[in-house]
């Protein structure tokens, strides 16, 4: 059996209760397996409107018992998925009542990181019905957050990660999470940062982008230190910086990101860029919150 590393916080994966959930089961057990770490496989059920024959609901004895016994068929076939592709991996299951989003924060206070799955919802869907998993999650999570709705693009021949930089704090967390990730995965890194021009433009854009690519440089600035296996190219590209990111996550492992919002509402915690990227990412994304845990 594989011992996770010294003090190693289990990577928490949350499924749900159809297929979709597999594509996250396997990231999240290939990074645990990746960073020696154990696997927590987390299934919770919310409260579901119950439907019966003629449009006469079942007893709620009966209803809650149909619902438990799929719920504990779903988590044993996980966990029994995730063993196969990882025989060595320790992996335990928890199956919980509650809204999922709350169930997987809980778990994730604790946690190396969130590993979650989306169906393809539009960003109402995600924001504003009971659905919404990725984004409170996200928002809120003391850890890295991963949604996981492409798969990665493994088999490229020169593989690489994504790294969005901007200055801020969450932006130097997102950078440091990144180098160690492209370390383990014997990756590239790209490092980008994007500037959007005002409507109005500016008086010297030259000035504009020389200040970005100082900010750029500064932000990996002693990284190769700690990774000096790691193979970075840093630039400042100009555009959206949703939609230059979405073309550049075309054919990375991974993009990562800080969460950068502020704010009272997930959306608003999680910023424009961040809710951009996750909905229109072609590449499992990364979220990560401040380094000091707060979110």
């Amino acid at each position: 059996m594989t011992t996770p590393s010294r003090g190693g916080r289990p990577i928490v994966v949350g499924i749900e209760s159809h297929a979709h959930h597999r594509l996250p089961l396997a990231w999240a057990a290939d990074e645990a397996a990746r960073r020696r770490l154990s696997l927590v496989v987390v299934h919770a059920q919310g409260m579901p409107t119950p439907t019966g024959a003629e449009g006469h609901l079942p007893s709620w004895q009966e209803w809650r018992g149909i619902v438990h016994k799929t719920a504990e068929n779903t988590l044993a076939e996980a966990l029994s998925f995730a063993e196969s592709r990882h025989p060595d991996l320790r992996v335990s299951g928890l199956l919980a009542e509650g809204e999922p989003s709350w169930v997987l924060r809980e778990q994730g206070a604790e946690a190396a990181m969130i590993v979650l799955g989306t169906r393809y919802l539009s960003a109402r869907q995600e924001l504003f019905t009971s659905t919404a998993v990725a984004l409170p999650v996200t928002a809120h999570a003391r850890c890295p957050v991963v949604v996981v709705r492409e798969w990665e693009h493994a088999l490229e021949a020169d593989p690489f990660l994504v790294v969005g930089v901007d200055g801020s704090p969450t932006s130097q967390a997102a950078v440091d999470f990144a180098f160690e990730e492209a370390a383990l995965r014997r990756a590239r890194l790209r490092a980008v940062s994007v500037w959007q021009r005002p409507l109005l433009g500016v008086l010297d854009e030259e000035a504009v982008l020389g200040e970005c690519r100082e900010t750029l440089y500064e932000a990996v600035a002693g990284r190769k230190e700690n990774h000096p296996d790691v193979d970075l190219h840093h630039e400042v590209m100009t555009g959206h910086p949703v939609e230059v990111l979405v073309r550049e996550s075309r054919h990375a492992l991974a993009l990562v990101t800080g969460t950068r919002g502020v704010g009272g509402f997930a959306g608003m915690l999680l910023g424009s860029v961040s809710q951009g990227v996750l909905h229109h990412a072609q590449c499992p994304v990364v979220t990560v919150p401040p380094s000091d845990g707060r979110a």
